[in-house]
């Protein structure tokens, strides 16, 4: 088997796909249908979803994940439905993967791989194809011995020894050499988009984030008339885009759209793709879109917290957008929701519904971060009075003598540009005063 095979294992594509789904106590169920995010990410790999099978357990089967009999089960009914692919919703191990499928005699993928697929068809730039190959490869690397596992018999050593461990090393190698070369090149492609963001730092940054398919892509549409790609599907947008946001009352704001998240998402795909996530990482204000008419949106929420935390991101400025408020059958739902998170605005990107006050929302955040400021400096300091008329408000200047006083209102984060020895910078409370 060579690297191009490896890679080829990993494809699901246009095949009759058997659901799986277990329920433990630390991984619950969420909702009446079990299998209906598996499902949705079935159908977005391209598969055609023939049946499925739910267990509850205290603690896994370590030899095939499910039980005994629902392993006899899940035999019967793949051969029932024709089934060319077993998908489980939880994340197995290479030998739990080899002993599927060996009682099934089909092809067996995990959660991590089923999204590692659908982010491969979905990946459409240079950069987001660099990204999903190292996620893809370092999910593969430990799996090569299982791969390599048929080999052992021609040797009838224990394992892969003989021919079959030669081959194998090789591909180790080849994988190994791949994995530092598309490193390499992904650090690089990172530093010049942190270059490229860092550019921006004066301007107001805000940053798209969620739930995949909670509708991001179609609020960016909404916003700034980007007519960006959107389609019903999870994961349809992989790579980040930026748009002009003229917001009212307030002036130019770049508003980026962002890959969507997922519960458990692979950990190699959230490391792969820091240089997507650039844009989120360094904005000044993150809005979190949430589907409100999904009967899981809190637990979204957590997801999406979970994957911001892990990306530095946890402790960013945030407005909570419950969106497609249109679709919400039930609207004691979003008053529980809008309860939960009194902070939160309530949108449609379809109707347009609540956008204006999301503008609202947007400004007395970016306001926060700005201050009312009193500085005091040399008249003949021409660096500091042009930066501060290029860059505040100034709405008060008057001289005495050689000295000059300002009073303004500027971006905190621009207050380390006017320091300086013969510079004094006070903060003004709301009244004014020192």
């Amino acid at each position: 088997m060579t690297l191009d095979n490896t890679r080829d294992k990993l494809t699901v594509h246009l095949e009759r796909a058997f659901l799986v789904s277990v329920a433990l106590p630390e991984r619950p169920w969420f909702g009446d249908d079990p299998l209906e995010e598996l499902r949705g990410l079935a159908t977005s790999a391209g598969a055609i979803v023939v049946g499925g099978l739910c267990q509850r357990r205290l603690k896994i089967n370590p030899a095939s994940y499910i039980g005994k009999g629902k392993l006899a089960e899940l035999q019967e009914q793949v051969q029932a439905v024709d089934a060319d692919v077993i998908l489980f919703d939880n994340d197995l191990s290479p030998p739990q993967i080899r002993n599927l499928e060996k009682a099934t005699q089909l092809k067996v993928l995990d959660r991590s791989e089923l999204i590692l697929d659908i982010f491969a068809t979905r990946a459409r730039t240079a950069e987001a194809r660099l990204q999903v190959e190292l996620a893809q490869l370092e999910y593969a690397l430990p799996r090569l011995r299982q791969m390599w596992s048929h080999l052992g018999r021609i040797s009838g050593g224990i394992g892969t020894r003989g021919p079959g461990e030669t081959q194998l090393e090789e591909d180790r190698r080849l994988v190994d050499h791949r994995i530092r070369d598309l490193k390499h090149r992904l650090h690089e492609v990172q530093s010049r988009k942190e270059r490229e963001v860092a550019s921006r730092r004066e301007e107001h940054t805000v940053s798209l984030v969620g739930y995949t398919n909670a509708g991001k892509s179609t609020l960016m549409n909404a916003l700034t008339g980007a007519g960006v790609y959107v389609e019903n599907k999870l994961f349809s947008t992989l790579d980040t885009r930026t748009r002009q946001w003229h917001v009212k009352d307030w002036g130019r704001v770049l508003l980026s759209d962002t890959v969507g998240f997922i519960r458990e998402l692979p950990h190699h795909l959230i490391a792969s793709f820091k240089a997507t996530l650039t844009e989120a990482r360094q904005a000044r204000l993150l809005l979190h879109v949430v589907d409100a008419s999904n009967p899981f949106a809190e637990e979204q929420v957590k997801a999406v917290n979970k994957v911001l935390d892990e990306l530095g991101c946890g402790d960013k400025p945030t407005l909570l957008v419950l969106n497609k408020v249109d679709r919400v059958a039930d609207p004691s739902y979003l008053q529980v929701l809008q309860s939960h998170h009194p902070r939160a605005v309530a949108v449609s990107a379809t109707t347009r519904q609540g956008l204006d006050d999301l503008q609202d929302g947007v400004i007395e955040m970016l306001g926060a971060d700005f201050a009312d400021a009193a500085i005091e400096t040399n008249a003949g300091n021409g660096k500091i009075l042009s930066y501060l008329s290029a860059h505040a408000e100034i709405y008060l200047q008057e001289y005495d003598g050689d000295r000059v006083r300002i009073r303004c209102h500027l971006p905190r984060r621009l207050l380390h540009h006017i320091q300086g020895p013969d510079v004094e910078v006070r903060f003004l409370d709301g009244n004014g005063a020192v």
